[in-house]
């Protein structure tokens, strides 16, 4: 399963917080499509499937709780979501070791 680091917990925090939707969940999926293959998507949300994968990220109090689909959850295994606030790069970024090839946009891999 993907993990968050801190600082992507506390902006997802601050995202829900700030859409009155701290009862959601952020659902990260990797879908076929994209230059390379296979494209990450990220959003909340409130329908959790039995079979979802669940687990809470962040510190105490800004905890959010992430669900990853079962087919996505293979091509995530080890990835790492961060968010970056800087003059050279913001947003959040996924690191994942199973991708073996990445596109010059960064969202699609193979």
């Amino acid at each position: 399963m993907i993990t968050l680091t801190d600082t992507a917990a506390t902006k997802v925090k601050e995202l829900l917080d700030a859409e009155g939707a701290a009862d959601l969940a952020l659902r990260v999926a990797v879908r076929p499509g994209g230059c390379s293959g296979f494209s990450y998507e990220m959003f909340f949300d409130g329908d959790i499937a039995d079979d979802d994968e669940k687990a809470l990220f962040g510190p105490q109090g800004k905890e959010v709780h992430v669900v990853v689909d079962p087919a996505s959850k293979q091509l995530l295994e080890g990835a790492t979501l961060d968010y970056k606030d800087g003059l050279n790069q913001a947003g959040f970024s996924i690191t994942n070791p199973n991708a073996t090839r990445t596109c010059g946009c960064g969202s699609s891999f193979s």
